[in-house]
């Protein structure tokens, strides 16, 4: 194997996924960035040999399945899986309805774990992988407003956790970066095993309501 290694990265079209892409592309990577609207993806990251906009709604497993198939179709394997897509639907707990609470934990958390049920057999077939999660500070500490946000991704934390052992066999390691802690929080496999895109500072979670969004 090589030094370049194939990235997957989710919610590529805007904010920290349009970074973290462009970072793997400088260091010479191949990336495979996705996006509701994979249009998205090339107008901020333009054209590129080892850039491929795939459309992904990490909310449908079929859909994941498919971007995943097109990314081994083009590339030949995946290397990182950096689930990045998520959303932020803030307000008291009691005014949220049902479905907004829903929603929010179909996103943040079955997101990543739609796309990292379908990547995971090409990383066991591979023997080698890392699978990055964005979480956020609101998965270590909860705060007002972030009821929903916060269960989401204390749920991403909580499972990375758990799958960690799991998938170290197949020589998968992971790291869950919480955007405003000090550092992220990585099997120790992982940080020897795959070069990262330079450091960035990120943005950490918001502390206050928020119009709705989604990545």
């Amino acid at each position: 194997m090589t030094d370049k290694k194939v990235w997957f990265i989710t919610g590529a079209g805007r904010g920290m996924g349009v970074d973290i892409a462009t970072a793997a592309l400088a260091a010479g990577h191949a990336v495979v960035a996705t996006a509701r609207n994979p249009g998205t993806v090339t107008a901020a990251l333009g054209e590129n040999d080892d850039l491929l906009a795939v459309k992904l709604d990490v909310t449908d497993p079929a859909d994941a399945a498919a971007a995943v198939k097109t990314a081994v179709d083009r590339f030949g394997r995946i290397d990182v899986l950096v689930n990045n897509a998520g959303n932020f639907n803030a307000g008291f707990f009691e005014e949220l309805r049902s479905e907004e609470f829903r929603a929010q934990i179909e996103t943040t958390l079955f997101g990543p774990v739609n796309v990292t049920r379908a990547v995971l057999p090409v990383m066991r077939a591979q023997r080698s992988g890392l699978l990055v999660a964005i979480s956020s500070t609101a998965g270590i500490v909860g705060q007002e407003f972030c009821s929903a946000y916060a269960a989401a991704k204390f749920g991403v934390e909580g499972w990375m956790e758990s799958l960690t052992p799991e998938v170290a066999p197949f020589g998968i390691a992971q790291c869950s970066s919480n955007p405003g802690s000090s550092a992220p929080s990585c099997s120790p496999r992982s940080r020897r095993s795959t070069p990262s895109p330079r450091s960035r500072t990120m943005p950490s979670a918001p502390s206050r309501p928020s119009p709705p969004g989604r990545a």
